[in-house]
């Protein structure tokens, strides 16, 4: 296995841990979020509007790490910055 195939594998699995933990947390999160708004509202029907606003909010917030995980992994095999210096010292494409 050449140091090129190794960096590819090792970003490549990364990437996918990074992905699956990115999608799981928000996922959890925003069931937890949802699941606590519902029941603030049957308490109080009153200030539902109040709570559904806030509850927008913060599924957008919790939303947002799950992109940021994405992104992350996307870079790791798209945009890999360990790719140029491996290869640089390797002799490859050079």
């Amino acid at each position: 296995m050449t140091d090129l195939s190794l960096v590819a594998a090792i970003s490549i699995f990364t990437a996918g841990m990074t992905v699956s933990f990115g999608a799981l947390g928000p996922a959890l999160g925003e069931g937890r979020a949802a699941s606590t708004a519902l029941n603030a509202i049957a308490q109080q029907p009153d200030a539902a509007s109040t709570i559904s606003r806030t509850l927008f909010v913060s599924l957008a917030m919790i939303e947002s790490t799950a992109i940021y995980c994405f992104v992350v992994a996307m870079i790791l095999v798209f945009a890999n910055p360990f790719w140029n210096a491996i290869a640089a010292a390797s002799g490859v494409g050079s």
